[in-house]
């Protein structure tokens, strides 16, 4: 048996005090309200599943009184929560296109084999710390400052050493050197091999080619970053060898990075196959050193830093390019 609803029992309970006219007033009034009852029941079972079928987003507008109620929001400006929390998600899984490249880690050697800085030559002499294999070389001015200027001939020079013809290069060192590219349309190489006093290696893995926007060995190339590099300016090339790990930079970017290079170098060749006297190579700064390792190890060993490439452009307090790999790691050591 099913039980009456309360609004029709207090009805069957009034009709029985009431005249019969009452009693079908009070008939119809109860259901009235019993119809009202269920049309909210129906409402709220109606907005219970479409909550679920959307994921709770739909919210019910209308309190238990039956006045109309605005859904409520966090104060975040214009946007509601769910959209803050969409645009969240999509920055999140979109790339932001930000690089992060450690791309100069040079740091130069502290035991000097070889340097040159030019300060005690001679106007039109051949360059005393240097032999000649072929071509023709001389010291020369360039915007005040002396260079060696390889013009003709096909230029080769070497260091001029006392042991010249054994093998004087470490298994950790560096070279550094400033090269002036004209407008020759061509490049300039640096042999891993002292080309006049010991045997040519096999293969074309010791010849570093050098252009104005572009280093390549045997194997390996890389042009500098961006548009191709404009001519007759001045270029700063390092190489870092360890153990057959070969790097080369051009100005403040690492552009050749070889993990394990199957040669032994014993010297250095600068070799000009373009220059001439209408367009010459122009040299100055070369240095070879042994060492290399980095700053951490070092201070950890000798519990001090000797920093020799630190270096400024001339005449004024601005740090040239290149010495920005002893600075970022003498930074991040600290």
């Amino acid at each position: 048996m099913k039980y009456l609803s309360k609004p029709l029992l207090l009805a069957l309970c009034l009709m029985i005090s009431f005249p019969a006219q009452s009693q079908i007033n009070l008939l119809k009034k109860a259901r009235q309200k019993t119809e009202k009852k269920t049309e909210k029941e129906v409402d709220k079972k109606l907005d219970e599943g479409l909550n679920q079928l959307f994921g709770g987003k739909k919210k019910s507008t209308e309190g238990s009184d039956g006045a109309t109620m605005q859904p409520a929001t966090m104060s975040t400006g214009s946007e509601s929560p769910e959209s803050t929390n969409a645009v969240t998600a999509t920055d999140a899984a979109s790339p932001t296109g930000v690089l992060n490249w450690a791309k100069y880690d040079f740091v130069p050697g502290d035991k000097v084999i070889f340097e040159d800085n030019l300060v005690e030559e001679e106007n039109g002499e051949f360059p005393s710390r240097w032999d000649l294999k072929q071509g023709v070389a001389e010291i020369a001015e360039l915007d005040g400052e002396k260079v060696i200027m390889l013009r003709g001939g096909q230029p080769t020079i070497i260091p001029y050493l006392d042991n010249s013809d054994s093998d004087y290069l470490p298994d950790v060192f560096t070279i550094e050197f400033d090269v002036f590219m004209g407008g020759t349309g061509g490049w300039t190489e640096m042999w891993l091999y002292d080309s006049k006093n010991q045997k040519r290696p096999d293969g074309l893995q010791y010849q570093l080619e050098i252009s104005p926007s572009e280093l390549s060995i045997y194997g390996s190339e890389s042009k500098y970053p961006g548009d191709d590099m404009e001519r007759n300016r001045w270029i700063h090339i390092a190489v870092a060898y360890t153990n057959g790990k070969f790097k080369a930079y051009m100005d403040d970017t690492r552009l050749i990075n070889i993990p394990r290079q199957d040669v032994n170098p014993s010297g250095i060749t600068l070799y000009s196959y373009h220059a001439s006297d209408d367009y010459p190579m122009y040299f100055k700064n070369i240095r070879i050193a042994e060492g290399g390792i980095k700053y951490y190890e070092r201070v950890m060993q000798d519990g001090k830093i000797i920093a020799n490439g630190i270096r400024f452009e001339i005449g004024k307090a601005s740090i040239k390019p290149e010495s920005m790999g002893i600075i970022n790691e003498v930074v991040e050591m600290m």
